[in-house]
């Protein structure tokens, strides 16, 4: 089993965690739902604030009331007072007292009628009793200035309205803590559960057992977690194909070396026991071109394995196909590669045909697809090459004038090791891996190689490469 790593490149300080990291995601959901609860539920202690607001504006209405009941009484006599205390007293539940100018009371509304309100000691009382309600007391001058009015209430209502508030709103903060803890439990329930069940099948893979792993690519979520589990989807059949890939390309590589390791230890063989000096060079020169066959196999094969790797590894750079093109026909020319065959190429204007790439592989794509043209061309055909931009995409052509490529062997022609060659040439000229090759680097550029008919319906084939033009670069995202 691989032994888990963590790369410090790949943990950048934006995304690191403190204390927090080895919390599950879900109590984190939970602990930021209810902390929003728990500061409303703090504001049961701002009741307090409001109480005394209330009070403040009993004392103020009751200054205006002992005002008006002041100056009322000023103008009545003794049985008139008498009667307007008792009957405001009854009215308001309160306590009123006149006091003459040496202090002594002359009028008592208790006195008149039984008391409205009784005073206890909250020491005495036990809890949820009415004890400790706020007295509110007022006292005044009468205009002449010889008595004063003393009135006192208990204000019960007070003690209710807070309380009835302070339940209100505890009820409401309940009800939100039960509201917020369900919905974060939902939240983290299909955040989390997805999420665990991508990294329980990313773990299956990373043990080596790709095959047998399905990765759920939940397309019924248009939110990140459903393009993170297309992308792991996507990212599993990509392992398991390069993994079924490699398998196949050693099997091949395998077969392909036997046959000319087979003919060279045969040759090898003969040269020990035959005497006829004639039959001994021609078993010589079967040797040799096995090793030399054998060097083309290696070399091809080193090159297929290691193309995709070194293409994940490039940094690609702007490439004008249509400069680069022009310069590998004029080094053709001059080193005699097209075999009596001619070429023609029409050279877009500059800046047309750029894509971004790595220019040695992309010219080993089109080399590769020129040998080819060549080789299945007849003796002093024409081979023509155009390179243009149609829709964000650079379209580059190879148009060869040999005897095509029947429909049923459009897509083996890619497959590596394949033998179909021209008539006449010798055996084991060509390792089979050109156009192998040529479509891995293709598609290591986000672009594809497909191959055709001529359009003109003459005989011969068309290969067609597809790249994404310079601007249009980006690379794509599966669907649902």
């Amino acid at each position: 089993m691989a032994p888990a790593t963590v790369s410090q490149e790949n943990n950048p300080p934006t995304l690191r965690l403190g204390w927090t990291r080895r919390v599950s995601l879900t109590w984190r959901i939970l602990a930021v739902n209810v902390f929003a609860i728990a500061m409303l539920g703090g504001g049961l202690l701002y009741l307090d604030s409001y109480r005394e607001q209330i009070i403040q504006e009993r004392l103020e209405q009751e200054q205006q009331s002992i005002w008006l009941l002041a100056h009322a009484m000023e103008r009545l006599d003794t049985r008139g007072r008498t009667a307007m205390i008792r009957a405001v007293s009854d009215r308001y539940d309160s306590r009123i007292r006149l006091y003459d100018a040496r202090g002594r009371v002359v009028l008592d509304s208790f006195a008149l009628a039984p008391p409205g309100y009784r005073l206890r000691d909250p020491s005495e009382e036990p809890w949820q009793r009415h004890a400790a309600r706020p007295m509110i007391s007022a006292a005044i001058a009468l205009p002449r200035g010889e008595e004063v009015l003393l009135t006192s209430y208990n204000a019960r209502d007070i003690t209710r309205i807070v309380r009835a508030e302070r339940f209100n709103l505890t009820m409401i903060v309940l009800a939100t803590a039960i509201v917020s803890i369900l919905f974060s439990l939902f939240l983290a329930r299909t955040i989390v559960q997805p999420l665990r069940r991508l990294a329980s099948a990313a773990v299956r893979v990373r043990l080596g057992r790709a095959r047998e792993v399905v990765v759920p690519r939940l397309p019924s979520r248009g939110d990140e977690i459903g393009l993170l589990a297309r992308s792991l989807s996507d990212m599993s059949m990509a392992l398991r194909m390069k993994i079924d890939a490699t398998e196949a390309f050693a099997a091949d590589v395998s077969h392909e070396l036997k046959n000319p390791l087979a003919s060279l230890r045969s040759a090898l063989e003969g040269l020990a026991s035959v005497k006829d000096e004639g039959l001994r060079e021609q078993l010589f020169e079967i040797a040799c071109s096995d090793v030399r066959r054998l060097d083309r196999l290696i070399t091809d094969i080193s090159e297929a394995s290691r193309v995709d790797a070194q293409l994940t590894r490039t940094r690609f750079e702007p490439i004008d196909l249509g400069e680069m093109i022009e310069n590998l026909l004029e080094l053709r020319r001059s080193r005699g590669l097209n075999q009596g065959r001619e070429t023609a190429f029409a050279r877009p204007r500059r800046g047309v045909a750029v894509v971004m790439g790595e220019g040695t592989r992309l010219e080993r794509v089109i080399s590769n697809l020129l040998d080819n043209a060549v080789s299945f061309s007849p003796p002093g055909g024409l081979v023509r090459i155009e390179a243009t931009q149609m829709r964000g995409r650079v379209l580059v052509r190879v148009i060869d004038e040999g005897p095509g490529v029947p429909p049923s062997e459009r897509e083996a022609i890619f497959r590596r090791f394949h033998s179909a060659r021209p008539e006449g040439e010798e055996f084991g000229q060509h390792s089979g891996l050109g156009l192998a090759i040529a479509r891995t680097i293709v598609e290591g550029h986000h672009g594809t190689i497909t191959v055709a008919d001529r359009d003109d319906g003459a005989q011969g084939a068309v290969f067609e490469i597809c790249l994404p033009a310079k601007d249009q670069q980006e690379l794509p995202i599966s669907p649902a």
